[in-house]
């Protein structure tokens, strides 16, 4: 009896391991089944005898690891995720699953799917399993970058360019590193060398184009730029940048063109780009007096942000012109309009006739007499000195200081500035009790409601 209960043991065992060993043998012909339909570009077919394989066994990794290869060449990318971080947990690496081919996988997938923590990790793993492929450490210092460790991001850039210096990525990476740390002068060399090898990535112009913009050659950023604009990433910013080019050398009307390119061609009307590019827009038109047209720039970036910069304080300053014609003509009127209207204001209010008028940067400046008595034979004639300021900014102490010399070299008996836009406190306290009379926004709009303006 207890021979028979011997044997039956021992068919059962025999059984079962008759059963491993012939399902151990079957699964690999069944991947190979897999490998081969892929290689068809059956892609349908080699899911589902993936999927058939591991509905038989859950812990078949390798089943489930050609299951993910099959989702990729079946462009879905985020199941072929699920199922490579299964295989990575749980897998153990080695024969028929190569860890390098996975590892190289997946980390591209971690990349598209905005994981950066995991894809560093995998590429920091790739540094040891492929230590001579360059790239690799492009990677790795690439997601330091976005992690804001500079540091480094920098070392791991200069591997990659020890390993090959061909590497064009990263001697532009290496190279914006070095222009973000103020060192223009080796980023200029990376960029350059990026350039060199590769002169039809033209989002390397744009950085080429900042480094001359930081250097004030104004000629050559323009010339870098505009070849950036080729790269549709960087089009809007390279846009905006020609704008601030000509912004800086007074060229208002090439600036307004770059800047109204710059609105035309967003994407997202929400955008940083898109905000800052109507901000400067907005700019310009006020410096050309093209008023309403800056207001209509400025209401278009309040509807999308209420606290985008000083916007809605210049919303607050102009809205007097919807009601108030005479400040509206000061500040919009062109260059000979404005000289009459500032000589009738010198006459109107402080009866002094004009012996010079001129244009100027900030408006106008005007050295006047006083309107002659009947007496005036037996009086020296007096000469004062009036400007008119209608720029955006508040006139500063240093134009006050400016006007003070000049009346004092001059022997003028009073200094007088008008301003659209007041005045510091700086430029008030600089101007108290000394001959410089400062008229201000308000008192400015009644002198020229008197005036008839």
């Amino acid at each position: 009896m207890v021979s028979i209960m011997l044997i039956a043991v021992l068919l059962v065992a025999v059984g079962f391991l008759t059963y491993w060993i012939a399902k151990s043998l079957i699964s690999p012909k069944k991947i190979d089944g897999i490998k081969k339909l892929l290689k068809q570009g059956k892609t349908v077919a080699a899911e589902r005898l993936a999927k058939a394989i591991i509905a038989k066994n859950p812990r078949d990794f390798l089943a489930h690891y050609y299951l993910g290869k099959a989702y990729l060449a079946d462009n879905k990318s985020e199941l072929a995720l699920m199922e490579f971080r299964l295989v990575n947990q749980n897998a153990i690496f080695g024969g028929d699953l190569p860890e390098l081919e996975f590892r190289q996988q997946i980390s591209k997938l971690y990349m598209k799917f905005n994981q950066p923590q995991d894809a560093l990790k995998e590429y920091l793993l790739l540094t040891k399993l492929e230590p001579r492929n360059s790239d690799n450490f492009y990677f790795v210092g690439k997601l330091y970058e976005q992690q804001n460790r500079a540091d480094l991001s920098m070392g791991f850039y200069q591997k990659a360019l020890q390993l090959n210096k061909r590497n064009i990525k990263a001697h532009s990476a290496l190279g914006v590193l070095y222009f973000r740390s103020k060192d223009f002068i080796d980023a200029k060399k990376e960029i350059d060398l990026a350039i060199q090898m590769s002169p039809d990535t033209f989002s390397n112009y744009y950085y080429l184009g900042k480094i001359h913009k930081e250097n004030k050659d104004y000629g050559a950023a323009l010339s870098a730029f505009e070849k950036a604009t080729r790269d549709p990433e960087y089009r809007q910013r390279a846009l905006i940048e020609r704008g601030s080019c000509y912004m800086a050398g007074e060229s208002i009307d090439n600036a307004i063109t770059e800047f109204s390119h710059a609105v035309k061609c967003s994407k997202d009307e929400g955008s940083s780009e898109t905000l800052y590019a109507r901000y400067f827009l907005a700019a310009c038109y006020e410096k050309a007096r093209k008023i309403d047209l800056a207001i209509e720039q400025w209401e278009k970036i309040f509807a999308r942000n209420h606290s985008f910069r000083d916007v809605a304080a210049k919303l607050s300053e102009y809205r007097d012109l919807q009601s108030n014609d005479s400040l509206k003509e000061y500040l919009t009127s062109s260059s000979e309009e404005f000289l009459e209207i500032c000589k009738k204001v010198s006459f109107s209010e402080y009866a002094l006739s004009a012996s010079t008028a001129e244009s100027t940067k900030f408006g106008c400046k005007i050295l006047g007499t006083e309107k002659k008595s009947d007496n005036w034979m037996s009086v020296r004639q007096q000469l004062f000195l009036a400007e008119f300021h209608r720029d955006a900014e508040p006139v500063g102490d240093d134009v006050i200081r400016v006007v003070l010399e000049e009346v004092k070299k001059h022997n003028y008996a009073k200094g007088m500035i008008f301003s659209s836009s007041g005045f510091t406190r700086s430029a008030a306290s600089v101007a108290e009790n000394r001959p410089v009379e400062l008229v201000g926004k308000d008192q400015l709009e009644k002198i020229l409601t008197k005036a008839g303006v």
